[in-house]
């Protein structure tokens, strides 16, 4: 997960802090040495991370942090405000042209950094906003990436504009206006070519391209794995061609996360939007605030609830909720819950953005270990295995049954009984925890 390795640094200097009555000038110097190394070891922008630094100790040595009550509690305090102002401070939207203009984006990057998918991602959420995009195939170098636009665009629903790979992007783009004008689409997406590194003709071809149509917003793809170069990259692109905002990709994967805390800075170019995973839905607006909290291990409630909200279907929770209340809690509506959860994640992300619940990499990984895939799989499997009468009616459950769902899910029988019984401690425990039910009329919450 993004940001692992300098999220447990930062808050083993800042338990130190907070374990401290007062704390004294060398106290905060001392600290403030191991968050500079922690920052440095993640790639951040050696500059950055120097005017960063200067600019805390000089917030935290003021009398009111050095003789206040809870003074560790307020250094952790500027070094988020610091670290949200470093990433932009403000969430940056995307700008639409005004009225019945269309908005022409060009999405631009290196090969390798996500850009087609990215392309389809964006539709995808510009189509929930009430938008009528168009994606337009400009690579015209691999024929492998119009097919990959084509299929994603298939998925989110969107339409995707092609000429095969005979034509000049700049041509292609022209016609995809034509087209959009008369099919109604507000959005045209442009997903240009890349290359394996920055070059004058990948350049030249984008300034082409800008000069046939009139470009609103360019939006710069980057790996966030490939950390400070991702800033070298961004600054070329902004220099050469002009760049509006920039997307982080595989922000869920082993990466340091220096490009996050580098970009804005280096370029004063915005992040609008992080790549969280494979799955199309998986881009998220980046609001500077709660990535900050999600470093320093302080949470991140806002997306949380923004993930349930898209997630959960509320007649479904209520439902559950209203089964609960009544004891009526069934197999159905754990497979039920555990699909919900899935949606939002999974249990570790959902825990990952509670305050207080910021775990280490090797609790994180622990974690992962005790809940894995495979284990939650098995569990659907023996609850598929059950005839509609079982699910409905748990009371139902006996050995005999039992022998018949391991046999049917391809499981030890251990495994089975294993689940039954948590199944019935949870069952029990749900009607024991008034704490479950939120809300009028008894609307479910989900316990986590």
């Amino acid at each position: 997960m993004a940001f692992e390795s300098l999220s447990d640094k930062l808050q083993n200097v800042f338990k130190d802090l907070r374990g401290k009555g007062r704390l004294s000038e060398e106290d905060v110097k001392l600290a403030l040495k191991e968050v500079r190394m922690a920052l440095l070891e993640a790639d951040v922008n050696f500059k950055v991370v120097k005017s960063f630094v200067k600019t805390v100790q000089e917030r935290a040595v003021g009398e009111d942090v050095l003789t206040g009550l809870n003074p560790g509690q307020m250094v952790v305090k500027i070094v988020d405000e610091e670290m949200t102002s470093l990433m932009g401070s403000e969430t940056t939207e995307i700008a639409y042209r005004p009225g019945q203009e269309t908005t022409v984006i060009m999405m631009v990057g290196l090969q390798g950094a996500g850009k087609t998918t990215t392309t389809a991602k964006l539709a995808g959420k510009m189509k929930l906003k009430g938008k009528r995009p168009l994606l337009v195939a400009c690579d015209v170098y691999r024929p492998a990436a119009i097919e990959q636009l084509m299929i994603n665009g298939e998925k989110q629903e969107v339409p995707v504009f092609s000429m095969g790979d005979k034509n000049k992007p700049a041509d292609i783009a022209r016609a995809a206006m034509e087209h959009a004008k008369k099919h109604n689409n507000n959005v045209v997406i442009l997903d240009t070519a890349g290359r394996l590194h920055v070059d004058e003709d990948m350049m030249n071809e984008l300034k082409e391209i800008k000069a046939s149509v009139d470009v609103a917003q360019t939006i710069l793809v980057v790996d966030a794995m490939t950390g400070q170069d991702a800033v070298n990259v961004a600054s070329s692109f902004d220099e050469q061609v002009g760049i509006d905002g920039v997307i982080l990709t595989k922000l869920d994967g082993d990466t340091r996360g220096g490009a996050a805390l580098s970009i804005r800075s280096v370029t004063g170019k915005p992040i609008l939007f992080v790549g969280m995973g494979e799955k199309l839905s998986d881009l998220e607006q980046f609001y500077p605030d709660r990535m900050a909290s999600r470093i320093l291990g302080m949470g991140d409630v806002l997306s949380l609830i923004e993930k349930a909200e898209a997630a959960i279907d509320e007649d479904a929770a209520r439902n559950i909720g209203e089964k609960i209340k009544k004891a009526e809690f069934d197999y159905n509506d754990y497979l039920e819950s555990m699909n919900q959860m899935k949606k939002m994640g999974g249990l570790t992300s959902i825990l990952g953005m509670l305050p207080g619940m910021g775990m280490n990499a090797g609790q994180m990984q622990q974690l992962n270990d005790a809940i894995d895939d495979k284990k939650l799989s098995h569990t659907e499997a023996i609850i598929q295995s059950m005839t509609p009468e079982e699910r409905a009616n748990p009371k139902l459950m006996n050995i005999s049954r039992k022998h018949r769902l391991a046999k049917g899910a391809g499981l030890d029988i251990a495994e089975v009984n294993r689940f039954i019984k948590q199944f019935e401690q949870s069952r029990k425990m749900m009607k024991k925890i008034p704490g479950l039910m939120g809300g009028k009329k008894g609307h479910f919450k989900f316990p986590f």
